[in-house]
């Protein structure tokens, strides 16, 4: 088993994210335990960096192949942190893209209260920050943006309030939240315990048929988060309110939803995004859970090819 990697000195180790600054030693052997590496692409730079945002201690990445033919931008779900995604980070350099992500607030490599946040509008900050980032580094257009299930959640956010920007491409939704599944008894749940605690003990779920991912996540990543903090509960509340509350938009986002979902109430969201956006491509997979960046090969090779012939 590799050893535990150290958020605070991976931090400590980072400046801003500079195209001619290779990785650091922590950060290298980070990237090695969650095989964001990537051997098989040798020519591919990596880079890491750093970035203030209200008051977090943001981390960046960046993969930039040779001849980058525009630039897919990552936003992962709760939970979650960019080690998770390297499936997503292949896939957009298969594309001939150049790949940014970074770890949302507390969240892997970040800063911040674990698993928790304020108000999403300082989700919606940190992407302002990752699109500031592409333009002060000169990324290639157009920026395809991406987020699974919370970076779905900032994403539809984005479209549905945010101002149109020339150099965005498509947005791709994966699984994206709105209402989490049970919604309405987690919510009163939320007020009557919102009083006496702060947090409760986080249950780990099967949303995915990978059975290796699963076991990697529970037993071996240690930067999982094992809370559920009410704070984030309360962002989320008012967020899911804000949305529902939002006009119709003329955007026309990816998205790409499994039927064996247990984390989100698909049933509930797509319903909602069909009126919020009425030119949307929607991709519904029966057999595909809740995590479809760490879904099985073959479900991840059918949105894949469905998500390629529209970014052609």
């Amino acid at each position: 088993m590799s050893p535990p990697v150290d958020p605070h000195l991976i931090r400590q180790e980072l400046a801003e994210l500079d195209l001619a600054r290779p990785l650091l030693p922590a950060a290298d052997a980070y990237q090695a335990v969650y095989g964001l590496d990537l051997p098989q692409l040798a020519a591919v730079q990596r880079r890491m960096g750093r970035l203030k945002v209200h008051d977090y201690q943001v981390v960046t990445q960046l993969w930039l192949p040779p001849q980058p033919l525009g630039t897919l931008i990552v936003l992962h779900g709760y939970y979650d942190h960019m080690g998770l995604y390297r499936h997503v980070v292949a896939w957009g350099l298969g594309m001939g893209f150049a790949v940014l992500g970074c770890d949302l607030p507390g969240h892997g490599l970040s800063s911040g209260a674990p698993a928790s946040i304020n108000e999403f509008a300082e989700y919606q900050a940190v992407l302002e920050a990752l699109l500031g980032e592409a333009r002060r580094l000169d990324l290639p257009q157009p920026w395809h943006l991406l987020g699974q299930s919370t970076g779905g959640a900032i994403l539809i956010d984005h479209l549905l309030h945010g101002e149109p920007q020339a150099e965005l491409g498509q947005s791709i939704l994966l699984a994206p939240l709105v209402r989490p599944r049970a919604w309405n008894r987690s919510r009163l749940s939320y007020w009557l315990l919102r009083p006496f605690v702060r947090q409760i003990a986080r249950q780990f779920t099967d949303n995915s048929s990978d059975e290796d991912f699963l076991r990697f996540v529970r037993q071996h990543d240690t930067l999982q988060a094992d809370i559920l903090p009410t704070a984030w509960v309360g962002a989320l509340d008012r967020w899911i309110r804000r949305i529902e509350g939002a006009p119709p938009s003329g955007r026309a986002p990816l998205i790409v939803q499994g039927e064996q979902d247990m984390t989100v109430d698909w049933r509930y969201n797509l319903p909602l995004l069909r009126e919020k956006f009425g030119q949307a491509e929607i991709l519904q997979l029966p057999e595909a859970r809740h995590h479809l960046a760490n879904e099985r090969e073959p479900l991840r090779q059918r949105y894949f090819d469905f998500l390629r012939e529209r970014l052609r």
